[in-house]
């Protein structure tokens, strides 16, 4: 019975919640509304009064600005008070004036594109300044997923996303969870690239967060593959890399998922090497495939460094040339400590901005 009243209480809560939302987004798209309609009032009567030093073309500006913020049924009323004022201001001056009426058509022409843009953005549901709002805050979850855990001391990691063209979204994402001294890390590439690739990243960071740590880390990569194959997406696969690091021990295991393979860095040799083995089939495409892992350990001043295609993808060149240059690059930077690392390495990409590009590095002090 307190359940229920619990539930009935929370419905209650959020109904008059949603209420309140929907009373306050009426009452600001129709403020919008009224101030518009009076600034067109207000340069029709400016044009009216000096025509030498208002030009028709202010109109545009207001069309715009309504197009941006007013639901599709609110801009109609002003657009309409826009048409009015316009054609009583060509009224008023000289109908047979070409340039005028060519900058009707202008201002008609702005109005009818905005008036789309709105009807487009009323069709999904994200009208008026909604739209960029919700992209921001998709972005912010997806970047939000996959910020590092606070480690123990006697260790460090970093984390570094670039996205193609500098675009808001990447097909690139880290997902990570510390349970314990346990530390699993698993970075995927999506196909894909810019806002596409990025709404599958959010769904796909979602589902992968709620998979890691809830299993043996052994399970991670078949489970993932499963989650994909049952979305069913034209491109719907995947490449990942999945880690588990004991921070107690440095003992760690990894399983990639038609990723290129990680990389150690040695402190007792200097030197990095490839960790081959553990290559297993592309996410989201065939069921019942093994998932292979390879192991080992970290001792002090040893690093592990996972990567995406992008950070090693050269034009016409083997992926093999990739990572020996990027192993290249990495050894040249050793000297500096492994802070900035990522960044520096994701920068250095022979791709540059042309590819999604990521890099996380965990090393143990």
């Amino acid at each position: 019975m307190d359940i229920d009243r619990t539930v009935l209480a929370r419905r209650s809560v959020m109904s008059r919640v949603q209420r309140g939302r929907a009373k306050y987004v009426r009452w600001g798209q129709a403020i919008t509304a009224v101030a518009l309609i009076l600034v067109t009032a207000g340069l029709t009567i400016a044009m009216s009064l000096w025509a030498n030093y208002v030009p028709f073309s202010t109109f545009v500006p207001v069309a715009v600005l309504a197009g941006l913020f007013l639901t599709p049924k609110v801009l109609a009323v002003v657009d309409v008070a826009i048409l009015v004022a316009g054609a009583y201001s060509i009224w008023e001056r000289d109908t047979t004036q070409p340039a005028l009426l060519g900058a009707y058509g202008v201002v008609t022409a702005v109005m009818v594109i905005m008036f789309w843009v709105a009807t487009s953005r009323a069709r999904l549901g994200v009208q008026g300044n909604l739209g960029e709002s919700m992209l921001v805050d998709l972005r912010d979850r997806l970047r939000t997923q996959g910020e590092l855990p606070e480690l123990p001391s006697g260790w460090g990691a970093e984390l570094s996303v670039l996205s193609a063209y500098g675009d808001s979204f990447s097909g690139d994402f880290l997902v990570t969870s510390r349970s314990g001294d346990i530390l699993e890390v698993v970075l995927v590439d999506v196909s894909g690239k810019g806002i596409a690739a990025g709404t599958r990243s959010l769904l796909l960071s979602g589902a992968f967060g709620g998979l890691l740590g809830s299993m043996p880390y052994e399970r991670f990569l078949p489970a993932a593959n499963s989650y994909l194959l049952r979305q069913a997406w034209d491109e719907g696969f995947a490449t990942a890399v999945h880690a588990m690091i004991d921070l107690s021990t440095g003992e760690y295991s990894l399983g990639s998922a038609g990723h290129p393979p990680g990389v150690r860095f040695s402190a007792g040799s200097g030197r990095w090497e490839v960790l081959e083995g553990d290559e297993g089939p592309v996410l989201g495409v065939t069921e019942g495939l093994a998932f292979p892992r390879v192991h080992g350990h970290l001792g002090r001043g040893d690093a592990l460094l996972l990567y995406t295609d992008g950070v090693i993808e050269v034009r016409n060149r083997d992926l093999r040339d990739g990572i020996d240059r990027m192993l290249g690059t990495a050894e040249r930077m050793i000297g500096k400590g492994f802070e900035g690392m990522a960044a520096k390495m994701c920068a250095a990409a022979r791709a540059g901005e042309t590819d999604d590009r990521a890099a996380v590095l965990v090393w143990r002090r």
